[in-house]
């Protein structure tokens, strides 16, 4: 019986089989880089109209963050500075500085620039719209910045450090004394657990030899508030 097709067709189902791998590989690799919140964001770090450096104003000036995070307390989401509160210092400090003049624009009646918009700050975290987290929950309940934001007290110029991704908040809620410390010093950047206890010994709160104090204070404070995180899909999906 004669052939009917030729030699060469015999290799076509493993051409197929390998361009549909290769596919496959492609639209994970795809998926991986570009869809996963850890290759979105980490690392993250937009240019702003104003080059706030955090390492000068928190660090170096000793500014709070709640000065500019006003509702972080409470509210669920962290706010950023209106350009009044900005001009309030720097209306009489660097006030020539030409890295200001989105500030002078914004507030300064007097600038020649002046337009009253305010300065569009470039949002560099943000969950999912389908995420449900609320900032004061998680402050008043003794989680500091430096938990989901990093050191941000000693960034130059703000980028996105931590993944922020479902099974870094599943980590947090299933060990929250690895995070937890006192209210008074969630907003202490510098936190060290074992000088806070080595300054506190009414605490009675004993580090045994080769043990964390961190782990140490954060399971004391863990008891001592009833924490207990959920870990239900409907805790961040509502």
């Amino acid at each position: 019986m004669a052939n009917f097709f030729p030699r060469w067709s015999n290799l076509v189902p493993f051409q197929i089989a390998g361009s549909v791998a290769c596919i496959a590989l492609g639209v994970a690799a795809g998926f991986a880089y570009y869809a996963t919140p850890k290759a979105q964001r980490v690392g993250y770090q937009p240019d702003q109209p104003i080059p706030f450096d955090h390492a000068l104003h928190v660090t170096q000036n000793g500014i709070d963050c709640r000065y500019c995070h006003s509702f972080v307390e409470e509210s669920g989401h962290a706010n950023v500075p209106t350009a009044d509160t900005c001009w309030k210092c720097h209306q009489h400090v660097q006030t020539e500085n030409p890295k200001l003049e989105p500030l002078r624009a914004a507030v300064d009646e007097s600038y020649a620039g002046y337009t009253g918009k305010p300065i569009e700050w470039v949002r560099i975290h943000k969950a999912p719209d389908y995420v449900y987290f609320d900032h004061s929950a998680h402050l008043n309940r003794g989680i500091s910045c430096v938990s989901c934001h990093g050191q941000v007290d000693e960034m130059r110029k703000v980028w996105h450090d931590k993944s922020l991704s479902m099974d870094f908040c599943l980590e947090c809620h299933r060990a929250p004394e690895k995070h937890l410390r006192p209210l008074e010093e969630v907003y202490n950047l510098k936190f060290d657990a074992a000088e806070y206890l080595a300054a506190h010994p009414e605490l009675g709160i004993k580090v045994e030899a080769g043990e964390d104090a961190q782990l140490a204070l954060g399971k004391a404070l863990k008891e001592k508030w009833s924490i207990q995180p959920k870990e239900s899909c409907f805790t961040c999906h509502r």
